[in-house]
């Protein structure tokens, strides 16, 4: 797939590139983002090249479509965001997770709602997609509020699911439908009603 590249009032959402790679680095310094996600920890610049080099090669093999998300006026790196598990983004399941991280000095100021909001709706629209997916460790309460203020729907806590730091832990599910946000889908969906 092509690398795509978004926009909304405040922010630039791009494939990331080497340039990058030092911002990256820096972001990923802060204990919270491999505390609640797969980012390695300590984080070494050679680490921020490797995620570049995935990225880039998601894009081409359509394995993972991964969004750098920067300020629009000064190109600052806010975060990480992007659609993963694309193996069930093909008919008939059209399904993706949607995954992200703030950096620390960008938290705070909704970027990663208004960031998730433009890549959700482009997954809806642009690629097919039927189901997204979001996960986090129980506990994640601040990706919990972003993925509540798109409009995810909490689907549950699936106990022992992750491995993390040599310790399983509980991920918390949650789901959204392109019906949630008024969109149409290609499958028809019969919810389950309950008497």
């Amino acid at each position: 797939m092509e690398p795509v590249t978004l926009t909304t009032e405040r922010l630039l959402l791009r494939p990331l590139g080497p340039a990058d790679a030092d911002a990256l680095h820096l972001a990923c310094q802060d204990p919270e983002i491999p505390r609640w996600t797969t980012v390695p920890s300590p984080y070494s610049r050679a680490d921020a090249d490797t995620f570049v080099a995935t990225s880039q090669r998601g894009w081409q093999d359509e394995s993972l479509l991964n969004f750098g998300v920067f300020t629009r006026g000064g190109g600052e790196l806010v975060g990480s965001m992007g659609l993963v598990r694309l193996a069930l983004l093909r008919a008939p399941e059209r399904q993706a997770e949607l995954g992200y991280w703030t950096a620390k000095e960008q938290r705070g100021r909704g970027y990663t709602v208004e960031a998730a909001r433009a890549v959700i709706r482009w997954a809806f629209t642009d690629l097919g997609v039927e189901r997204l997916e979001w996960h986090a460790e129980a506990g994640n309460a601040a990706s919990r509020a972003v993925a509540l203020k798109t409009g995810f729907r909490m689907e549950g806590t699936q106990r022992a699911k992750a491995l993390h730091g040599g310790t399983r832990r509980d991920i918390w599910t949650a789901a959204l439908l392109p019906s949630d946000l008024g969109l149409a889908s290609g499958t028809a969906y019969l919810p389950y009603e309950r008497d």
